[in-house]
């Protein structure tokens, strides 16, 4: 059973910096693709960050320049530096992982929440 465990959540300050973190086990499946999404109140579930096997990254227009994401695969982990928090950051945010027969699994989330 594979399992995401998500950390590094909280409340910060607009301007401020959270590192999440997301560790997968309970499988040794190998690892296509890693991402964070999130879900604000009353909005859909949107992709923040995606990064593949091959070193791939795609991020949302709303986070270029700001986030940043990284993988060790050998810890099967994948990490959301977030830099120059807004509040319209505010959202559970939550990891996926997608192994390379498009199985995907997610985490239960996490909430950041950036307010003064």
């Amino acid at each position: 059973q594979v399992q995401l465990v998500e950390s590094g959540g909280g409340l910060v300050q607009p301007g401020g910096s959270l590192r999440l973190s997301c560790a997968a086990s309970g499988s040794s499946f190998a690892i296509y693709a890693m991402g964070w999404y999130r879900q604000a109140p009353e909005k859909q579930r949107e992709s923040v960050a995606i990064i593949t096997s091959a070193g791939t990254i795609n991020y949302a227009d709303s986070v270029k320049g700001r986030f940043t994401i990284s993988r060790d695969n050998a810890e099967r982990t994948v990490t959301l530096q977030m830099n120059s928090l807004k509040p319209e950051d505010t959202a559970v945010y939550y990891c996926k992982i997608v192994s390379f027969s498009a199985m995907a699994y997610w985490g239960k989330g996490i909430l950041v929440t950036v307010s003064s």
